[in-house]
């Protein structure tokens, strides 16, 4: 198989453009978005069809090899904490250590913590109606506290596995997650802190909540203790976290080094932080414990089939060689860790999502890697993070995650626009700067 180059480009850009169209204008489900997308490029640059379909599966297989088990634990624990009210929990008592007067603050910490393991919709649903008390309670706008807890949650979601976006671009370029959950907390802390800047910011001159609204009642004294509710969340990343530290330069660990590595293997410590939900749950009952194991499977099964068709996607462009072509013919290597950034920036802002945008953009810059520059050492690693912070950039009207905060919060259109996607656009520019360092700093 053959081709020029413009054909190649064309081919691209058409399966991109595929993409974006279905999914954003036609509501397509990414996977078949995904799928169709690999016939076109496949096709279009001279692959057979059985090539095209037996390239396809090889890739989707190897993702699933690599995210199965992560995404679906990471999904059951973060179903669970809701279920056993770990997530109210947390947020009381960061709201007493930080006080009233900085509910925002308490409501950007509490969105980065629950954020680690619960996607952003579900952690706002879960908290939008203690968000709303403590505003009133606080007499802070309610835009103040919405966008700082939208933009906590977000600013992990885009950047920290087992969220899919991430998970899935590590495991497309090869990415060790044991290393890039820690250094992905380091870039999304910057970008935490930008999202609650600026909701203090915009939000300065709007008026509180009105005594007459009708209060939103908050249960006291119901779910697992403090301690219970943050060791789900802290333990798998303390595990984690002490695997990467462990595992530098011991090519030979001793039997107990081995176990901590095991224990810090990312599937291992998400069983232990679902095995310690359960122990922060009280009446577990076998109906309805059933029924909450089901909700996980199936939430994460809807995730699991759109990164495996991103998988797909990326071995189809694999066995283009088109990587080949284009570090031939353009200057990649002047670009580095903004390119990726850029082309993520770009889908996410097209078509609204933050996963379908960077397991795309993942596909496309893998054979791409050693024209940036960013085929060795560090560099996966810092792909990952840059395109994590462009899968930030920009969230509006077409991301569904906007429409949740919207109508959780009570907010109007105009309101977020205004507030909520100017954060998302800075929590991206803050997050790549944060990736800029860190590339001066290991790269």
């Amino acid at each position: 198989m053959k081709s020029s180059l413009f054909i190649d480009v064309v081919c691209l850009l058409a399966g991109v453009a595929l993409i974006i169209l279905l999914t954003t204008r036609f509501r397509v489900h990414a996977f078949f978005a995904l799928l169709l997308s690999c016939a076109v490029v496949g096709l279009g640059v001279g692959l057979s069809p059985d090539s095209v379909i037996g390239i396809a599966k090889d890739g989707f297989g190897n993702i699933m090899r690599s995210l199965g088990f992560i995404i679906v634990l990471g999904t059951t624990l973060g179903v669970l904490l809701e279920h056993t009210g770990a997530t109210r929990v947390m947020a009381e008592y960061i709201l007493r250590r930080t006080g009233e007067r900085r509910s925002p603050l308490a409501m950007s910490i509490t969105g980065f913590i629950v954020g680690l393991p619960i996607f952003c919709d579900s952690g706002f649903i879960v908290l939008s109606g203690l968000n709303k008390s403590l505003a009133r309670r606080s007499h802070t706008p309610l835009v103040i506290m919405s966008v700082s807890l939208a933009t906590g949650l977000y600013s992990v979601h885009c950047l920290i596995p087992p969220h899919p976006g991430a998970a899935a671009a590590a495991g497309t370029l090869g990415v060790d997650l044991s290393r890039l959950i820690p250094y992905g907390i380091i870039v999304a802390i910057p970008a935490a802190i930008a999202g609650y800047a600026w909701a203090r910011f915009a939000g300065r001159n709007e008026p509180p909540p009105r005594e007459e609204d009708e209060p939103v009642d908050i249960p006291e004294n119901e779910g697992p203790s403090v301690v219970n509710a943050f060791l789900p969340v802290v333990v798998p990343i303390a595990l984690i976290g002490l695997r990467s530290f462990l595992s530098i330069g011991d090519t030979h660990p001793s039997p107990t080094l081995s176990f901590f590595l095991v224990l810090g293997d990312p599937v291992a410590a998400l069983f232990i932080g679902i095995l310690l939900a359960f122990a922060g749950g009280r009446d577990w009952r076998r109906h309805h414990l059933g029924s909450l194991l089901n909700d996980a499977v199936e939430k994460a099964g809807s995730v699991l089939v759109i990164i495996g068709a991103g998988g797909a996607f990326g071995a189809i462009l694999a066995a283009t060689k088109m990587g080949d072509q284009l570090s031939a013919s353009l200057p990649l290597a002047r670009l580095g860790i903004f390119f990726p950034f850029l082309l993520t920036a770009v889908l996410k802002t097209a078509q609204g999502s933050s996963t379908v945008a960077i397991i795309t953009a993942s596909s496309i810059v893998k054979p791409l890697l050693p024209a940036l520059g960013l085929a060795t050492g560090n560099g996966p690693l810092l792909c990952v993070l840059s395109m994590g912070a462009g899968s930030m950039l920009l969230s509006h009207a077409n991301d569904a995650y906007f429409w949740v905060v919207t109508r959780l919060s009570g907010l109007g259109l105009k309101a977020m626009l205004r507030t909520y996607s100017p954060a998302t656009a800075l929590m991206g520019l803050i997050a790549y700067a944060a990736v800029y360092i860190l590339s001066r700093l290991i790269g």
